[in-house]
């Protein structure tokens, strides 16, 4: 790809203002720190506060991207069109059954957000609890949080935010007359848990730095003010949150960063009970209880046990002294999630990527495994709203098989398909090929690569290919079914997930191997991948469009300085492209909580060595870079938008190209950018616009039209 496919448009001049730092003896002059608006913390609850030549810059870039893609706005609104034909619009979920009541919630034909209903237990008439669209009007944004009823289901928690900076309010609406107490909580993570008699509820409070570092519990009918504080979390390298048992016995304070966690308990009915810390925070290592009446059931990675194990212990005296093995780790396969129930415990684990339900008895011991036969699906794992109950629901799909929801009995081990996920404007599995494939690093390791391409698309290299990378955090990416894409595999592209290190998509230790001093190996991984896939003819290296949001946008950095040429253009939402100076900046919301997934460069030269010697920011230098789009949102905790911003003007600044750079910035959201699920589809058009222009294929018929 070159920049013949963009007209030639004078982009905006970033000016220098040089500020120089010095740290373990390193001396550095950043031009583009000004861009970071000294007054964040405000600017985040209210934009309007924003600093005017910084957002003058960005209105400025916006203009810039405009004129560059004008030709393709026609080609959007088909994508929309087309994104949104595949969305059922008045779709509704298979309601949850909760004591005399089963909730769910619904879209109505033409609505941006979710309504919240219940009907009876055993169906009936929905009863709109809440309507999402209603609440949204006249906001420029708005995100619904989590909704919680009440044990005795008469109130109902509920949270929203409406400025895209992640500071949820929380309501309490009376489920009879559908109106909201006066209870109004601010600045919160927007979730809560009820304490057993519905008295009131607990919550974490967001401070001026974005982080949950109290818990305070609220009495139903007084003020914030009132708020009794139950716990404060002194670290703030650490996060922290609440939830409440699927008995309602017990009350958990979670408390925990990327490697370590901590849990205190407290008896759901009695909300005044001092916390009891069930083990003491221990570097690296991580335990989550699922409570089973007498004992808790603890998911751990104690002992060594890098995959994860799990564990018993009386809930009368759940520390450490009484802790004993159950279900032993298999080394290689990491055991995700769990879940307990009055006859069965639940857990969810991943092999070689591929996850599995497993079912054990608690009465016998016998267990046995929810399994499929494609050779590459995604498995969610919902579980049940009830504690009593032999029935868990599970999701599945593939990149070619919608999502379905199934309802499985324990005990009979019978499954029960319960919806198929509708694309109202047709989608036959036939046409499209998936594929699993298994990349050779430059390490000698296998990386997993899963492919959907259509049928008709011919594997001679001619093919573009969007290769879609995360790599952190230990987040594996699935292989699920994905609508959106089907725009670009419709018009000949190979869509592609590269499995990289730094997920856990092969066990603990792939994630282990990409991250601090092995981040490199997540890079390395990703070009490996598109490299391997020009190689075997299903693309060419001009034809990859790589694409990667918050830490996948720093692989996108990355990659771009290490190997720009194997590459044709380069999407990057939300990047983390500053890595160095945001870990050197403890008074930003995830800086504390992020130095165990990265290194802390302020304590340690070692970490600030290895951070700079990748940093996209730091390393742009002298060379050819394909086009580049990066994504922003103003009003982002995660990724602030002065990181893309800066990444950008120093992108202009080093590269000897004509190619262009575009910064999009979103100066009414945040992180997960618009709120709406049709205003989300017009971003998405956009980058795939980017793509599509990028790769020579503005004027590309999907192959269904012919």
């Amino acid at each position: 790809m070159s920049s013949s496919v963009f007209k030639s448009v004078t982009p905006p001049n970033t000016v220098k203002k040089p500020q120089s730092s010095t740290y373990h003896n390193f001396t550095r002059i950043d031009d583009y720190a000004w861009l970071r608006a000294d007054n964040w913390q405000e600017m985040f609850k209210d934009p309007t506060k924003l600093d005017s030549d910084i957002r003058d810059h960005l209105n400025e870039e916006n203009a810039y991207q405009k004129a560059l893609m004008q030709d393709t706005e026609a080609l959007q609104k088909t994508l929309f069109a087309e994104m949104k034909s595949r969305i059922k619009e008045d779709d509704a979920s298979i309601p949850v059954k909760d004591g005399a009541y089963a909730y769910g919630s619904l879209y109505e034909k033409g609505g941006e957000q979710p309504h919240i209903f219940r009907t009876p237990r055993d169906g009936g008439d929905k009863d709109i609890l809440l309507n999402g669209d209603k609440e949204a009007e006249g906001k420029a944004y708005f995100r619904l949080a989590s909704t919680d009823a009440s044990p005795d289901h008469k109130l109902m928690l509920w949270g929203y935010d409406d400025k895209g900076s992640e500071f949820f309010t929380l309501k309490v609406r009376d489920l009879n007359t559908k109106t909201d107490l006066n209870d109004i909580i601010v600045d919160t993570d927007g979730g809560g848990a009820w304490d057993a008699q519905a008295n009131g509820f607990f919550y974490a409070h967001l401070d001026e730095n974005h982080r949950p570092s109290k818990l305070f519990y609220h009495k139903q009918g007084t003020e914030q003010t009132q708020d009794q504080l139950i716990y404060e979390e002194k670290d703030a390298g650490f996060f922290m949150s609440v939830s409440s048992s699927a008995l309602n016995d017990f009350i958990s304070i979670d408390i925990n960063d990327h490697e370590t966690s901590e849990c205190w308990l407290i008896p759901a009915d009695q909300p005044d009970a001092k916390p009891q810390l069930v083990l003491k925070r221990e570097t690296g290592i991580q335990y989550d209880l699922a409570s089973g009446g007498d004992v808790f059931y603890i998911l751990t990675n104690i002992d060594g046990a890098k995959d994860f194990k799990i564990m018993t212990a009386p809930t009368n005296a759940p520390q450490r002294e009484n802790w004993k093995d159950l279900v032993a780790e298999k080394p290689g396969t990491l055991i995700l999630a769990h879940g307990v129930y009055k006859d069965h415990l639940v857990w969810l684990e991943r092999n070689n990527g591929l996850p599995l339900i497993m079912i054990h008895d608690r009465k016998t011991g016998e267990q046995h495994a929810i399994s499929f036969d494609e050779e590459a699906y995604s498995l969610g794992l919902q579980g049940s709203a009830e504690y009593d109950t032999d029935t868990i629901r599970f999701s599945y799909s593939s990149m070619t098989t919608p999502n379905q929801q199934f309802e499985y009995n324990m005990a009979t081990r019978e499954r029960h398909l319960l919806k198929t996920q509708e694309v109202p404007s047709g989608h036959d599995p036939k046409n499209y090929i998936t594929k699993r494939l298994m990349v050779p690093a430059r390490d000698g390791e296998q990386v997993p690569v899963s492919i959907v391409y259509h049928k008709d698309t011919v594997l001679d290299g001619s093919a573009p290919c969007l290769l879609y990378g995360y790599g952190s955090y230990g987040i594996t990416i699935p292989a699920s079914f994905n609508t959106n894409c089907l725009s670009l595999v419709n018009r000949g592209f190979i869509y592609a997930i590269a499995h990289i290190r730094g997920g856990k998509d092969k066990g603990f230790a792939w994630y282990e191997n990409g991250k601090r001093a092995q981040k490199t190996n997540t890079f390395y991984d990703f070009i490996d991948a598109a490299r391997y896939l020009a190689e075997q003819k299903f693309t060419s290296a001009e034809k990859i469009v790589a694409h990667g949001g918050s830490a996948g946008g720093m692989l996108m950095g990355a990659v771009a300085n290490m190997a720009p040429d194997a590459f044709g253009a380069i999407i990057a939402e939300v990047p983390f492209v500053d890595v160095l100076n945001t870990m050197l900046d403890d008074t930003l919301p995830l800086t504390p909580p992020e130095w165990p997934e990265w290194g802390n460069p302020l304590a340690s030269a070692t970490d600030y060595q290895t951070i700079a010697a990748y940093s996209p920011y730091e390393n742009v230098s002298a060379q050819v870079y394909p086009p580049i789009l990066a994504v922003a949102g103003l009003t982002d905790p995660r990724v602030t938008y002065w990181e893309p911003a800066k990444w950008v003007a120093r992108l202009r600044e080093m590269k000897t190209d004509s190619n262009p750079v575009l910064l999009r910035t979103n100066m009414d959201a945040g992180h997960a950018g618009a709120s709406g699920r049709f205003s989300r589809l017009e971003e998405v058009a956009y980058s795939y616009a980017f793509a599509l222009k990028s790769a020579g294929k503005l004027d590309a018929e999907p192959f269904m039209a012919k």
